[in-house]
C-alpha cells in the first residue's frame, strides 16, 4: 500500500478533504493531511484567496515542504488546487517520490526544476470547463507534462466545477468524484506495489 501526503485546497482543510483522505485510508493507504492554514477554513474561494495573499504563496509552499519532516522519502504527493503547489514541488525535488496526484491544478515543470524526475508517475485531474483549470493555464501545463513524461496521465471530466471532489462544498460532483477516486485508487495500488 502507498503512503500519501495530501494537501488541501484554498478553502482549507475542509471536512470534504478529510473525507477524501479517510476514503484512501479505508482502502489501506496511509494518508497524512497537514493543515497549511493553521486551523483556518473558509466558506468561499475569495475568502481563502484573501488568506493566501495575506500569508503569501511562498510561505504556504514552505509549510507544505516542512510537512514532510519525520515522514519517509517514499511518498505519493497529492494536492487539491492550491495544494498542488507543495505537492508538485515535493514530487519534483524530494528524492524517493513514488508519484504525484494533482487535482484541479498543474504548474509548469520549470517552476520547480528543469525536468520531471524519471520514474515518478503522475495523474492530473480537472474538469474540461473549469475556468480556473482551463483559462489560467493549468491545462496547458498538464498537457505539456503528459507529453514529456511517459508515466503521466491527464483525466478531464465534463463540467465547469473547480473543487468537484470535495463533498463539503457546492462544487461537488458525485459522479466525477467517484470516477476520480477509482482512478486514484488504481494509481496508488500501482505506486504501493512498486
Amino acid at each position: 500500500m502507498a503512503e500519501v501526503l495530501l494537501f488541501h485546497h484554498v478553502q482549507g482543510l475542509t471536512s470534504g478533504v478529510l473525507g477524501f483522505a479517510e476514503e484512501l485510508s479505508r482502502a489501506g493507504h496511509t494518508v497524512h493531511a497537514p493543515d497549511l492554514y493553521e486551523g483556518n477554513v473558509f466558506d468561499t474561494l475569495d475568502d481563502g484567496m484573501a488568506y493566501v495573499h495575506a500569508t503569501g504563496f511562498g510561505t504556504l509552499i514552505e509549510r507544505g515542504v516542512d510537512a514532510v519532516q519525520g515522514l519517509p522519502a517514499e511518498l505519493v504527493y497529492a494536492g487539491f488546487s492550491l495544494g498542488v503547489l507543495p505537492a508538485q514541488k515535493l514530487a519534483q525535488t524530494r528524492a524517493g517520490a513514488q508519484g504525484a496526484l494533482l487535482f484541479q491544478a498543474c504548474v509548469p515543470v520549470s517552476e520547480f526544476g528543469p525536468a520531471w524526475p524519471e520514474k515518478v508517475p503522475v495523474q492530473i485531474h480537472g474538469m474540461d470547463g473549469d475556468k480556473s483549470f482551463v483559462d489560467e493555464g493549468d491545462i496547458d501545463a498538464a498537457r505539456a507534462l503528459v507529453e514529456s513524461v511517459p508515466d503521466a496521465e491527464l483525466f478531464l471530466y465534463p463540467g465547469d466545477r473547480h473543487l468537484f471532489a470535495d463533498n463539503s462544498l457546492p462544487d461537488y460532483d458525485a459522479a466525477a468524484a467517484e470516477l476520480m477516486m477509482r482512478r486514484v485508487l488504481g494509481f496508488l495500488g500501482a505506486a504501493g506495489s512498486a
